[in-house]
């Protein structure tokens, strides 16, 4: 599941990275498009393809095997017995929680794969002479510049996103599947509902931290050129020159 979801996603992901760094190169989703199939070719699209992958393994590996055990620390925290229900509240910020250990994993896997997908933009505004075309390269090249650390560059812009991001997502899911169970228990969900469930979550995720991941993704894309200011010098930034719709 979690790889038919890269593959499908991975080009308008590709053109949400293009256009959240170099706003200025396209005028839309179908400009990005057009421009990178004939600047890169349909190889453009799937730029970043491996980290990506990997970072949706590892992220859902982590989060949900931390999932329950967040549940029982919300369970510690108001005071209930382990087998109580949680509400859907409650199970939001248990999944708020768990994120916060996915983000340790997440990050250096989503900074490989920012650099793959921007590195034809950095390379076309002058802001690198050479760019680093594989995993293994980019990978090098953050080792050699910045050491291991180099790989955290975006870390508190990443759990900025993370942690309110899935505390929506698993909000709006439980909330979902409530509406959907109608009475009787969630447990005995068909898939339909379930997938609609995981459809809201993800939209509710998405409105409420796009505009951090924004942030992320400038500051781990632009770093490959030099020093780069934290997560709100970059947000300041933004605001300033492009405006709170940028």
């Amino acid at each position: 599941g979690g790889t038919a979801c890269v593959v499908t996603g991975q080009p308008f992901d590709t053109a949400k990275v293009k256009m959240q760094t170099f706003p200025d190169m396209y005028k839309g989703l179908v400009d990005c498009f057009v421009k990178t199939y004939k600047q890169v070719g349909f190889r453009g699209f799937y730029k970043g393809t491996i980290p990506a992958l990997v970072a949706n393994i590892a992220e859902n590996s982590v989060l949900f095997m931390c999932y329950g055990f967040c549940q029982q620390i919300v369970r510690r925290i108001i005071g209930v017995d382990r087998k109580t229900k949680l509400s859907d509240l409650q199970n939001a910020a248990a999944g708020s929680f768990a994120s916060a250990f996915a983000t340790l994993v997440l990050c250096p896997t989503e900074l490989v794969k920012c650099r793959l997908q921007a590195m034809h933009e950095m390379q076309l505004s002058g802001k690198i002479i050479q760019g680093h075309n594989t995993v293994w390269s980019v990978v090098k090249g953050v080792i050699q510049k910045d050491g291991p650390l180099g790989f955290y560059r975006g870390l508190s812009s990443t759990l900025l996103r993370e942690v309110p991001g899935y505390f929506f997502f698993f909000g709006g899911y439980e909330l979902s599947r409530t509406f959907f169970a109608s009475g009787r228990s969630k447990d005995d969900l068909g898939p339909i509902p379930l997938l609609l469930s995981g459809g809201f979550g993800g939209s509710c995720l998405w409105i409420a931290v796009y505009p951090v991941d924004c942030v992320k993704s400038r500051i781990q894309v632009l770093s490959m050129a030099g020093k780069q200011a934290g997560f709100m010098g970059t947000f300041v930034t933004v605001v300033r020159t492009e405006g709170e719709y940028a």
